[in-house]
């Protein structure tokens, strides 16, 4: 028995792609416009990544392009994966969900994390982390989900029934929908924490940079808690369901173009600021010598240098002169030292007498 398209829909169409296209169910249509849009914009800025990488003059800008090419991957996931819940859901779709949501955003909150931590070093003058290291905690925080999401959907499909997701009642299919997403919520507080850090710092130019960090992620907290809260109502109406987490997909997705990649992209290619940096040299220049204080008696000093000069009858002398002055020179004193003779008898000095006194 073949069952009648919905209008917008060709008739040989599979059941399952209907709202994509049915007119009826208007969010599908609207939900997938937004989506497209999305991947578009997201392959645009890669390959704009791509080719502004020789314009890139700040080093410290430079290292974070591969974190930020790799979060630009995870944004074109999320807009990707909004489809896979506009279509209806099967044994191919569930798994999908399941395994992919978790995934790509940990991918994102976890390049996002990396850049705010590089950046509570920057802010306050420190050294920076380096290409690999920010790019290798990115990837670290986001394999930690891998995990979990594989070995959720293999216990859960038992290696053989696929159409378990579809087959678990609606209540208990979003509680483990929640819940296997609990390690990309911590990620979300830790990262939300560590942006915050970057406004404690004295080199501002780098707090624009947290701000942008900052701001998505208290969007995107505003928009999980959102789309959680909804899921999990007890008596609201299930067939919504798909309508939500799409939405909150396509809305997330678009909140991390707009509030993170754009501004960064516009301070991409500007001059390094020097006022962002300490002075490269500031430990090799000769620190002030601390004054140390105390009265000196500069009378006794004056005193003794008078009466010295004095005695010798010096009159050129002029205690406050800038310069040297010529001075006549005191005689010098007589400082012989006797000599030893040669004496005939040992007894002839008995009585102490000198030769010649």
């Amino acid at each position: 028995m073949t069952t009648t398209a919905p209008d917008g829909c060709r008739n040989n169409l599979n059941p399952r792609y209907y709202r994509l296209c049915d007119k009826a169910e208007a969010w599908g249509i609207v939900l997938e416009t937004v989506a497209a849009a999305g991947v578009v914009t997201s392959v645009a800025f890669m390959l704009a990544l791509l080719i502004l990488i020789g314009k890139v003059q700040d080093s410290n800008k430079r290292k974070m392009l591969p974190t930020q090419f790799l979060f630009l991957l995870g944004v074109l996931g999320v807009f990707g994966l909004t489809f896979a819940f506009i279509i209806r859901l099967d044994g191919s779709t569930g798994p999908t969900r399941f395994f992919l949501f978790g995934i790509l955003f940990s991918i994102c909150f976890s390049c996002l994390l990396a850049h705010a931590l590089n950046l509570t070093k920057l802010v306050r003058g420190r050294k920076p982390l380096s290409l690999l290291v920010i790019l290798g905690l990115a990837v670290g925080f986001s394999l930690v989900q891998d995990v979990i999401a594989i070995e959720y959907v293999v216990l859960t499909m038992n290696r053989t029934n696929i159409n378990v997701f579809s087959e678990l009642s609606a209540p208990y299919r979003n509680e483990d929908f929640v819940l296997l997403l609990i390690y990309v919520l911590f990620l979300m507080a830790v990262t939300f924490l560590t942006s915050s850090f970057t406004f404690c710092g004295s080199f501002a130019g780098w707090k624009r940079h947290g701000a942008h960090i900052y701001l998505t992620m208290l969007l995107s907290v505003g928009i999980w808690v959102a789309w959680i809260t909804l899921l999990l109502l007890p008596d609201f109406d299930r067939r919504w369901d798909d309508t939500i987490v799409s939405s909150a997909l396509a809305a997330n997705g678009w909140v991390f173009l707009l509030a993170y990649v754009s501004p960064e992209f516009w301070l991409l290619t500007k001059q390094r600021n020097p006022m962002d940096y300490p002075v490269d040299d500031a430990f090799c220049k000769p620190q002030l010598m601390k004054k140390s204080y105390g009265v000196e008696n500069r009378a006794y000093s004056q005193e003794e240098i008078t009466q010295g000069f004095e005695e010798t009858g010096d009159t050129l002398y002029a205690p406050y002169a800038t310069h040297f002055q010529l001075q006549s020179r005191p005689p010098q004193k007589e400082f012989s030292i006797p000599r030893a003779h040669t004496q005939s008898s040992p007894y002839n000095d008995y009585e102490g007498r000198k030769e010649g006194s």
